[in-house]
């Protein structure tokens, strides 16, 4: 089934004759509430009309563009609403290809989005890139790629990665086509403040493409560096997880993407924003950042954002502008989507019920019928990646528990030492010095506390640091293992006990990438072979894997929500307050910037 998505101007005899009645419409939909995001009105009566992949004709009667090969839909009443885009998301956190990914968000009136493809940049570079996007040409999806900025996230002295980008690739990639639209999230903003010339080189030349800049700042709201920062050409940013963060960036002219992913529970508070403070929303955006496939099965993708933004006390047909227009609108797209509107692209979605319960029962993308009552109706082939990209896990040898004991300056004793906290629902995490004991020559982790642990996947160097990790709620010896581990995705393992810690991160590079839990009763395995982050299996097997690994963790006492989403960001050397890379622990403060710091103190 082909998904054509002609440019506008070669569209437009065919749409003026068929807005005419001189030519039958495609396929037309009548007498539906007509969700208007470009005026905030609800439309009673309104019928569309579409000629191919793009939209005719908007009014009241559509009668004369009805012929005999005319597909009529009867909207009888119910909503008929431009598809949800989502603004910031990372399909590899879904661990589905582009093609399942599709499969499992059209149903729930997605319909396209922005999609940075950092993770597999980070292993494979451009080329892991290119091969996404060519998956995504072939979906249904209005979808749009965002070249990686940040390969290495902090920097190579912070980390070690399969790959590295800079300027010269910046500029290649938007080289492949219009749809190649923007440079991905600028996590390095200490580098873009204090005028790394690396970092500098990528804006510039997206700036010169006539692309946009996503952002990444994490420092407080009202830090004099976040207007250094806009100043760079970056317009839109995704670390808002206050109020505070919203208003200063819609006052600074940039767009505030506000996330609920599996396990980023931001919107609650930043929708206040617009709610509280009375900011004008035409800047905020809904998206979703990281959500599983898990999380894509039980609670949604955009739909549920949507939705959890009306429960918040936003007006439902606001909330659709933050998933719509005001999306196209950031990227320069308006044109051609997040709206319904004669000339744009006929991505509509029919929904049940109350608007507020965002229940999508058709789906409509370029034209074409691909989803009813939650089911693909369009077959979509599969994309085959080479070999190389199924075997991208290097280890130089097997690991052993001996990899994962810490060794102490002194013999016995005890020793202040940095702890990572985790916190539940949230990306950063806290610092902690605590006392702990020392016999033998070794670090005595225990009371409550697991090692974390990562071993460089990519190169085979051998590279390897060990740490000490907290609120993680083991209560039985267990172990998790992960390639997914952002950003650099080298092989990150936590743990209580070391020599499961090293039968799971061998079970993870014997898959050649993946997820594997290992306790004392049995092990949990979800392979992930296409370059350690996504599986070659079907959205609803993959869902029930990574269900499978919550389950597995949740027995032994990691009770935190969708804890593998929260766990596989331990190693992401930007968010603050304490990481773990390769290269040993990393922080991130307002004061210093991004600095490795040593265990012990």
């Amino acid at each position: 089934m082909s998904f054509t998505r002609k440019p506008l101007a070669d569209c437009v005899p065919e749409l003026v004759a068929t807005a005419r009645g001189d030519l039958p419409a495609t396929l037309v939909i009548t007498g539906g509430k007509l969700v208007n995001v470009c005026s905030g009105e609800i439309l009673e009566g309104m019928s569309v009309a579409v000629q191919g992949g793009r939209i005719a004709y908007v009014g009241k009667d559509v009668s004369h563009m009805i012929g005999e090969g005319t597909r009529v839909i009867e909207a009888a009443g119910r909503y008929i609403a431009p598809g949800l885009l989502d603004g910031h998301c990372h399909i590899e956190s879904t661990q589905l290809t582009v093609t399942e990914f599709a499969r499992a968000v059209l149903p729930l009136g997605t319909t396209g989005g922005f999609f940075d493809a950092h993770e597999i940049a980070n292993v494979f570079g451009l080329k892991g890139i290119r091969l996404m996007l060519e998956e995504m040409r072939g979906t249904p999806l209005a979808a749009y790629m965002q070249v990686a900025s940040c390969v290495p996230s902090a920097g190579p002295e912070f980390e070690t990665t399969g790959a590295s980008i800079g300027p010269e690739e910046v500029a290649e990639a938007y080289t492949w086509g219009e749809d190649v639209i923007a440079l991905g999230e600028v996590m390095n903003f200490p580098g873009v403040v204090y005028g790394d010339s690396k970092m500098l080189g990528e804006i510039q030349a997206t700036l010169r493409a006539g692309r946009v800049v996503d952002g990444h700042f994490t420092w407080p709201a009202n830090d004099w560096r976040l207007p250094v920062y806009a100043a760079a050409g970056v317009t839109g940013d995704h670390e808002c997880v206050t109020a505070e963060d919203v208003i200063e960036r819609v006052r600074l002219g940039m767009y505030a993407q506000m996330r609920r992913g599996s396990a980023w529970h931001d919107v609650a508070k930043t929708i206040t924003a617009h709610t509280e403070h009375g900011l004008d929303p035409r800047r905020m955006l809904l998206v979703t950042d990281d959500r599983s496939s898990e999380s894509l099965r039980d609670e949604g993708h955009m739909d549920f954002v949507v939705r959890h933004a009306i429960s918040q006390g936003v007006k439902p047909v606001t909330a659709f502008q933050m998933a719509t227009i005001n999306t196209a609108e950031r990227f320069g797209v308006a044109r051609d989507i997040g709206s319904i509107t004669p000339g744009s692209c006929a991505d509509i979605i029919l929904l049940d019920g109350n608007l507020a319960d965002v229940h999508v029962v058709m789906t409509i993308a370029a034209g074409v019928v691909v989803a009813e009552n939650g089911i693909m109706t369009a077959s979509l082939a599969p994309y085959a990646y080479p070999g190389e990209v199924l075997a991208s896990v290097h280890l130089p040898q097997q690991p052993v528990a001996e990899d994962f004991v810490i060794r102490a300056p002194i013999e016995s004793g005890s020793l202040l030492t940095r702890v990572i906290r985790v916190i539940e629902n949230h990306v950063e995490t806290e610092e902690l010095i605590l006392d702990l004991p020392v016999a033998e020559g070794r670090l005595q982790v225990g009371n409550g506390l697991c090692k974390i642990a990562v071993l460089e996947r990519h190169k085979g160097t051998g590279n390897k640091s060990v740490g000490v990790v907290a609120g993680i709620g083991f209560h039985e010896p267990a172990a998790i293992a992960m390639t997914v581990a952002h950003d650099s995705h080298n092989v990150l393992v936590i743990g209580n006990d070391d020599g499961l810690m090293a039968q799971a991160a061998g079970a993870v590079a014997e898959a050649q990438g993946g997820v594997a839990v290992i306790t004392e009763t049995g092990t949990t395995l979800f392979p992930l072979a296409i370059a350690g982050l996504m599986s070659v299996e079907p959205f609803e097997m993959a869902a029930a894997k990574s269900a499978a690994v919550s389950k597995a963790l949740y027995d032994s006492g990691c009770t935190l929500n969708y804890a593998f989403m929260t766990l596989s960001l331990l190693a992401l050397a930007v968010i603050p307050t304490l990481r773990i890379s390769d290269k040993g622990l990393v922080r991130i403060s307002p004061e210093e910037g991004i600095e490795l710091v040593s265990l012990f103190v």
